[in-house]
């Protein structure tokens, strides 16, 4: 059943954003209305009074104003006068208009701490840290010793470009000068400290410090949560409150932080008691953080709660509201917050259409999407690179994909995240190659790729199973230095393993220096893929031996693995564990158990597993059942639970077809098949490239060679190993020699090396008598150095 069409409430009032021209007007007003002195400035001749109109026009962030005043300062003969120099570096810092400022700073003849200070804070407020740290080296160069607020600057550039050393030889001039006593210069090493990764420097200087202010508790609280030690956040706060020392609203938003890290909703409970208490429930960051942590805790309707006794409410406080329920795919709640915002005044920003597009892909709800794409340009926001970014992942998840490019191409500055969500895109639509080739246009521009874009090119090269094309990315990950990083290192483990080299997998597992338990879960995951189930079998027990528990992943890869082989005392010894460990409920062992019973044979097993997991509301259990009852011939069942699924108001996916074709494919019904294949496309849905495989190999088992033919040469997909394999496997069965010399070429083609090409080809030419050809065929394989893997059965005693 499809999705309801969402329609937005017009006709509804939006304040557009001002253009050029009224932003010129405002400033205009703002100069000659806001100050009528300013026409006497130029009888007083007063610095003291410019400087008045450059604060303003700072804290107004109004750059017209300020070139106002500037030109009068030099139409009076100020130009070369310190005080307003430093006044007109500080307007225009905070106007963020740097080269400004940089002019101003290299015409002053004589410049004093102020200015060296004024434009080494400017350079860092406006995101320019490395010129803030240059300008440092030449200020001490210069003869001037740095001041407190110069040193926190500088220490907040460290932070942010992690360069701990350098930070550490500022803590030695610091204590040199003595001027680490500072309490600012003091939460600003913490901060720099935490920032950089090393916790216990930073443990080791608060320990030290005789004289701390609420800044450095904070700095120490805030340290604690960006390295992930939550409890110890937890423990300081608690430390602070026995001390009486008053919290303030960085420190709630710190802690509040950290719950929502842990997950500790009782500890968040108290901190909203001391909010209260403490009387901050005024401030509106304090309550926003509020928000996100009853949402990151589960408990949506608390967050609604606090959001409507909110007694200041931002554009932050609809955003967390928004995004909450939107992570949660609650369209229906989103839609009503979203026609509330604007009813009560409020402009949606960068950050709610973000969540809104995101939202869209995951619904596959292009209709609403598009909606919100009209109301994002009306508004201005299409070239903002969060907005961007979330577009180009909507129109991908939709399958969209020549509009995700249109966006992409459009760009006039791209992000390493929008080549990520692009490169994703054409992965996930099946396009591999353009993924791989816009990798390739990645790297022969500026921007390096993280181990985000890594991850993501391994799929796309596993997807066309090409050992050399992953082998390629793998050097290019030891040239970047990112092989030392656990999550590319778990996209190494499973791309090896789709490639059928469980040997390598298993090599860079061993020489990982940490073993978290994704990585643990990758290898155990590897050897069930590759049906080396009795060793992933063992590395449980060795995860078990290591002290770490297994979680849901590890346990479902676990099954999987005893399904392969269809161990079913296993199966029941693994399927006891998860409820003594209480997964029982989670969709990926649920439905990993409902598998493994199903492929050991014992259906009423699977149908009473999935029966009593209470939570049919979810596609892919329903998947997981319709595929089961499909492998033991009960068609019937499966396109009645199918049936159910829709009258359930349960959008069907693609995995949800690709069950209903095989089940049609393992009893030769393929005009049901077909029919199911044609149906996708009323759901909303283009065909993935998964369902037209499933299309390609029912025709092809049963007979319909020349019609599976058209169909890999018609699809929207480049065609993969897969297909070829499936259609020269059926002109084997059906001997049909010209369709299977062509699927043979096009299967060698793409996996030169791949031995099922050889050995099934050399079948078709035996079954129908041709002994020649298939010992040519033999003999070129066995020059080419292609093995025939063994075959092998297990069985259980």
């Amino acid at each position: 059943m499809r999705k309801p069409f969402h329609v937005l409430p017009f006709p509804f009032k939006i304040k557009i954003p001002l253009n050029s021209n009224r932003q010129l007007h405002t400033a205009k007003a703002l100069s000659f209305e806001t100050f009528p002195s300013f026409f006497n400035i130029s009888e007083r001749k007063d610095p003291a009074a410019f400087a008045t109109l450059l604060c303003f026009s700072s804290k107004t962030k109004s750059p017209f104003l300020g070139n106002q005043i500037h030109a009068q300062i030099i139409k009076l003969g100020f130009s070369n006068d310190i005080f307003s120099q430093n006044n007109l570096l500080v307007m225009y810092s905070k106007c963020e208009v740097l080269s400004s400022a940089l002019g101003v700073f290299d015409e002053m003849r004589h410049r004093n701490l102020v200015s060296w200070t004024s434009m080494i804070s400017g350079a860092i407020q406006n995101g320019e840290l490395k010129m803030g740290l240059e300008l440092y080296v030449e200020m001490t160069r210069s003869g001037f010793r740095p001041n407190e607020f110069a040193f926190g600057s500088v220490l907040k550039a460290c932070a942010g470009l992690e360069l701990i050393r350098f930070g550490s030889l500022l803590h030695c001039i610091g204590l040199k000068i003595g001027i680490d006593l500072n309490v600012f210069v003091g939460s600003s090493l913490l901060y720099m400290y935490a920032k950089c990764g090393d916790i216990e420097a930073a443990e080791c200087l608060f320990g030290g410090m005789s004289d701390c202010d609420i800044s450095c508790w904070n700095a120490m609280v805030g340290g604690y949560v960006c390295n992930d030690y939550s409890f110890e956040a937890m423990k300081l706060i608690s430390f602070m409150h026995r001390k009486g020392i008053a919290a303030d609203q960085f420190t709630f938003t710190s802690a509040l932080k950290g719950c929502s890290i842990s997950g500790d909703l009782k500890f968040g409970r108290q901190i909203h008691c001391l909010i209260v208490q403490n009387g901050m429930e005024y401030s509106s960051s304090v309550m926003n953080s509020l928000i996100s942590m009853y949402f990151k805790a589960g408990r949506n309707d608390c967050a609604l709660t606090v959001f409507n006794k909110m007694q200041r409410r931002d554009i932050i406080s609809w955003n967390s509201l928004i995004s909450g329920f939107a992570q949660d795919e609650n369209v229906g709640e989103v839609m009503s917050l979203f026609s509330k915002m604007l009813l009560t005044g409020f402009n949606p920003n960068h950050v709610t259409f973000s969540s809104l597009f995101r939202l869209c892909g995951a619904l596959y709800d292009i209709a609403l999407g598009l909606q919100f794409y009209c109301l994002a340009y009306r508004l201005g926001f299409l070239h903002n690179a969060l907005v961007s970014n979330s577009l180009i992942d909507m129109f991908s998840r939709c399958g969209v994909i020549e509009n995700a490019c249109f966006v992409f191409e459009r760009l006039p500055t791209r992000t390493i995240v929008t080549w990520n969500e692009m490169i994703f895109g054409y992965s996930l639509n099946g396009y591999s190659i353009e993924a791989l080739r816009l990798f390739c246009n990645l790297r022969k521009s500026e921007i390096k790729a993280d181990e985000f874009t890594y991850s993501i090119v391994l799929g796309a090269s596993c997807n066309i199973e090409h050992q050399e094309i992953g082998r390629q990315i793998h050097a290019s990950i030891l040239k970047s230095g990112f092989d030392s990083n656990c999550f590319v290192c778990c996209s190494l483990i499973n791309a090896y393993a789709s490639f059928g080299m469980v040997e390598a997998s298993f090599k860079i597992f061993l020489g990982m220096k940490v073993l978290d338990l994704a990585s643990w879960g990758a290898m155990v995951s590897a050897f069930s893929q590759q049906g080396c189930s009795y060793e992933a079998l063992l590395l449980l027990n060795d995860l078990r031996e290591s002290g770490e528990k297994p979680d849901e992943l590890v346990l479902g890869s676990a099954l999987n693995a005893c399904a392969n082989v269809t161990a079913f005392n296993q199966s029941k010894c693994i399927h006891l564990y998860v409820i003594k460990a209480g997964f029982e409920k989670h969709l990926c062992v649920g439905t990993a158990i409902i598998d493994a019973y199903a492929k050991c044979g014992d259906i009423d097993s699977s149908r009473m597993a999935f029966d009593s997991l209470n939570r049919h509301d979810d596609p892919v259990l329903f998947n997981t059942m319709i595929t089961a009852f499909a492998q033991h011939g009960f068609v019937m069942e499966a396109i009645e639970l199918f049936d159910k699924m829709k009258q359930a108001s349960i959008q069907p996916t693609h995995a949800s077809f690709v069950s209903l074709i095989s089940a049609c494919t393992h009893l030769g019904l393929v005009d049901h098949g077909c029919r199911f294949f044609a149906s996708i496309r009323n759901h909303g849905m283009n065909p993935s490239a998964e369902n037209y495989g499933c299309l390609i190999d029912l025709l092809a088992r049963h007979g319909f060679l020349e019609e599976a033919k058209h169909v890999i040469e018609d699809m929207p997909f480049e065609p993969w190993p897969a297909v070829w394999r499936s259609l020269l496997s059926s002109c084997r069965i059906h001997g049909n020699r010209e369709l299977g010399e062509l699927a043979a070429e096009r299967l060698l083609n793409l996996v030169p090396n791949n031995d099922a090409a050889y050995v099934l080809l050399s079948k078709v030419y035996a079954e129908e008598g041709s002994w020649e050809d298939a010992g040519r065929v033999r003999r070129i394989m066995n020059e080419r150095g292609v093995q025939k893997e063994a075959g092998y059965s297990w069985v259980e005693i």
